[in-house]
């Protein structure tokens, strides 16, 4: 059972807490931290078993299927980014004792989700036209047209859910968030198998039907995440859906104010990347291929630090929230700490199993992977030393967003992936001839940047104003 936090009415003034130690905070941490980062996993999974299945159909399908997936992806991290101020802002009230910020920043933030899913609708809904002024493949438009038009209908649960996420991290409920999601990812490949292939009686949907899995599931996770916000004695006393319609225009500004920029972050993040895909498209199918491999896996080894982050934006905003310098100075380093330290090993374990790694995604045997092989081998050894920048800029980003610190973030991120990270992988990878390997220094090097200048400003975060009292 769930030891009750005491919350004080609004403005009530409290006396300090004592700082946890070094030792304290790091349990707390990774307590908090580790199911949020099996949950990461488990969201993998979730595309993982789309793109299985929609390619047990064929490979058209699967184009199909990737190029609507890739659509929607830019505008959901968006979505995902901006209702993600939920997170700092319930834990900065949970850190003030402050029950009214509490309920009135989660309702805003499910309005925030309403809003931004029927602003995004009708751009949406112009799949087609957009596909074929990107010189899109007609027929597989039309098909990755029919996946949209009903996939669509996930953003409103999916970014409602991150309101509730974000509501049970800043209380350290993650667990019930991890159970969410492993039912969902069952949930997803059952509807999938059912309604794809029209098993058990069901009509054969094909893509569509993969489209109704994901749109099924994404309910399912919202309605029972509501279910336990609602009935679960922590969190009923909050009760977010009391006056549900009752406008908070400050807090709802200030979920667009503080999120905007987190979005926008997420977004200029994933689109590097893309542009990275785009470019290996141009110099060949072993580069993409080994480029996919390489991803793959060091996409993977982020979920770690990207679950820290998570978990360094509660507890840096609950420290925040009290006005408790020494617990952000312990929670966010315990935070960096950890998330350098597990990418530490996963760049040795790069470094020194890069081949056996590529051969779990490639066949050795084939003569015809031989070539991809060995890029993607290559490519893990960039991977392994970035890996260390990856992990050190996510906890950073998250530690400042416990303290509302976004714009300036954002700007940089902006910066170091588009006017370091990628330029610097066209001018390696075409202007100097080292193909692959120079776009993937490229995307290293942009890390490195937002890296140094993250971890920096967090550091100086006193002496940069960051520490102002909350309003």
């Amino acid at each position: 059972m769930i030891e009750q936090e005491p919350v004080a009415p609004a403005g009530a003034t409290h006396r300090p807490v004592a700082a946890l130690s070094w030792m304290e905070e790091l349990r707390a941490t990774l307590t908090l931290a580790w199911p949020l980062v099996i949950a990461q996993l488990a969201q993998n999974a979730l595309t993982t078993t789309d793109v299985i299945m929609t390619g047990w159909l064929g490979p058209q399908y699967l184009a199909a299927g990737t190029l609507a997936s890739t659509f929607l992806m830019p505008f959901l991290v968006l979505g995902f980014g901006i209702v993600g101020a939920v997170a700092p802002l319930v834990a900065q009230a949970r850190g003030a004792r402050d029950i009214k910020a509490v309920r009135r920043v989660v309702r805003q933030g499910l309005w925030a989700s309403i809003a931004i899913a029927t602003a995004l609708l009708p751009l949406l809904w112009q799949v087609r036209p957009i596909f074929a002024a990107l010189g899109q493949n007609p027929e597989t438009s039309v098909m990755a047209e029919g996946y949209v038009h009903v996939a669509v209908w996930m953003f409103y649960p999916a970014l409602a859910m991150v309101a509730l996420r974000s509501l049970l991290s800043a209380f350290d409920s993650t667990r019930i968030i991890l159970v969410i999601t492993v039912l969902g990812v069952v949930f997803n490949a059952a509807v999938n198998y059912v309604l794809i292939f029209g098993h058990f009686g069901f009509p054969r949907l094909e893509l569509r039907g993969s489209a109704i899995a994901t749109v099924l599931t994404n309910l399912l996770m919202f309605a029972a995440m509501l279910a336990f916000v609602l009935r679960d004695r922590r969190f009923r006393r909050f009760h977010i859906l009391i006056r549900f319609w009752k406008p908070d225009w400050a807090r709802f500004r200030e979920i667009f104010r503080i999120g905007g920029p987190i979005g926008l972050t997420v977004l200029a993040e994933v689109s590097l990347f893309t542009a990275a895909a785009l470019l290996m498209g141009l110099l060949g199918t072993d580069e993409v291929a080994a480029h996919a491999v390489a991803l793959q896996t060091a996409s993977m080894a982020f979920m770690v630090p990207l679950g820290l982050g998570i978990a360094a934006t509660v507890r840096v905003g609950v420290a925040y929230g009290r006005s408790d310098p020494e617990g952000i100075r312990k929670a966010g380093w315990t935070a960096f700490a950890l998330g350098t330290g597990f990418m530490t090993l996963t760049c040795v374990l790069f470094l020194t199993l890069g081949p056996w790694i590529v051969s779990l995604f490639l066949d050795r045997a084939a003569p015809d992977n031989a070539n991809a092989i060995v890029l993607a081998a290559t490519y893990l050894v960039v991977a392994g030393v970035f890996q260390i920048a990856d992990g050190a800029q996510v906890v950073a980003a998250h530690a400042l967003r416990g303290l509302s610190d976004t714009k300036i973030p954002m700007l940089v991120a902006i910066i170091g992936y588009w006017v370091v990270g990628l330029p610097v992988g066209y001018l390696l990878g075409f202007v100097l001839g080292w193909r692959g390997l120079g776009i993937w220094i490229g995307l290293a090097a942009g890390l490195a940047a937002v890296a140094v200048v993250l971890v920096t400003r967090f550091a100086m975060r006193e002496r940069l104003g960051l520490l102002r009292p909350r309003s």
